[in-house]
């Protein structure tokens, strides 16, 4: 009985002309080129950490409900048009911002502007005097739309809880400092 050696695929292209040495190369080639597919790319996909909620009460004037209802409508677009495109990670995104401002939505309160403008409440804008001579003049809102650049600040920030149910000439806190108030509409 004769027993056969069988070759290997690269002996048997050795033997055609290829050298074994241009055979390494080749699957060097083939074996590295194989990593940069991305075969289970499309079956991971990486889920995004939802965004923090604040433990505080969601207390919004109307403009902030109307802020939220708009950032809802705009995650809801990027879902639709994450799956649209397929893109997986964006999708998980998307849904990671539909989640937190439906979340904030149905938590919102709206609280309507006091026409009482004795004491500081929710919505009110305050102007305070610094110590250091500096004027500033807030209205204190919710914390998704606070905005100090354009005068706002969230009614859960350290000056506006000093701030909350004083009177024009009352000293409050604020930073290293204090301030009075001046005025309250």
């Amino acid at each position: 009985m004769h027993n056969a050696v069988q070759q290997s695929p690269a002996a048997d292209k050795a033997s055609v002309g290829w050298g074994m040495a241009e055979l390494s190369r080749r699957a060097y080639i083939e074996d590295m080129s194989r990593a940069f597919v991305k075969e289970q790319d499309d079956e991971f996909v990486e889920e995004w950490p939802d965004r923090p909620i604040s433990p505080h009460p969601n207390d919004v004037t109307e403009a902030g409900l109307a802020q939220i209802e708009q950032a809802l409508e705009k995650a809801r677009a990027e879902v639709a048009a994450a799956q649209a495109e397929g893109d997986r990670n964006e999708l998980a995104r998307a849904k990671r911002d539909m989640r937190y401002w439906m979340a904030r939505q149905a938590s919102a309160h709206v609280v309507r502007p006091s026409t009482d403008h004795s004491v500081v409440h929710f919505a009110s804008k305050v102007t305070i005097m610094r110590d250091d001579g500096r004027q500033q003049t807030f209205r204190i809102v919710g914390e998704d739309e606070a905005d100090v650049s354009k005068g706002s600040i969230s009614h859960v920030a350290p000056l506006a809880r000093s701030l909350l149910g004083k009177k024009v000439g009352d000293t409050v806190p604020a930073g290293k400092g204090s301030a009075e108030i001046v005025s309250i509409e």
